[in-house]
């Protein structure tokens, strides 16, 4: 979706502030295989997806290991970067074509105090985050795989089609082997 249709649609936000945060966003289309951010780096970019997928990475005892997906209609930016001026420690490949919106924290920033209603939104949209980290760290902790597998496949049944199952296997915190007996064992 694009960036002005979603904000009015999940915002609710006022035409002006639509306007402007379109604006501020510049348009990208990047390649499948592109590195959006590379561990080590800083960036006070806020990126919004408006087609694609992509997924955040990390190493690990020389593995690379799949963290988290994100696919159309959502913001993220690096915590570490944009509020705490650290380095990041994890890598966004994407995993098709995209279309990506992208505007520097500091200009979102500069209109927060001006529109309470844009302030609500950056809240609301943090909290959605906040809540995903939660659920992640949940599931991992309390979890059987084979449920792991069984809620992606409910409430993200696409990104089965869309992410190497190599990818979708390290998610989950399991060998691609493992992923295989669950898909053949398990029935939905």
């Amino acid at each position: 979706m694009e960036l002005s249709a979603y904000l009015e649609k999940e915002g609710g936000l006022p035409k002006e502030i639509i306007t402007l945060l379109d604006e501020i966003f510049d348009y990208q289309e990047l390649p499948k295989n592109h590195i959006l951010l590379a561990n080590g780096s800083r960036s006070k970019q806020v990126f919004f997806i408006e087609e694609g997928l992509l997924r955040i990475f990390y190493y690990k005892d020389g593995k690379d290991i799949t963290d988290y997906f994100f696919k159309e209609d959502i913001f993220f930016l690096s915590v570490e970067s944009v509020f705490l001026n650290q380095e990041y420690h994890y890598s966004y490949e994407l995993l098709e074509n995209c279309k990506i919106r992208v505007a520097n924290y500091s200009k979102i920033e500069a209109l927060l105090d001006a529109f309470p209603k844009l302030n609500a939104f950056v809240i609301m949209v943090m909290a959605y985050h906040i809540k995903i980290l939660s659920d992640r760290v949940c599931d991992l902790q309390f979890q059987s795989a084979q449920n792991r597998y069984r809620d992606l496949i409910t409430y993200s049944p696409d990104l089965v089609l869309r992410a190497p199952l190599g990818y979708i296997a390290s998610y989950l915190g399991i060998t691609q082997q493992t992923l295989s007996v669950i898909r053949a064992t398990t029935k939905f």
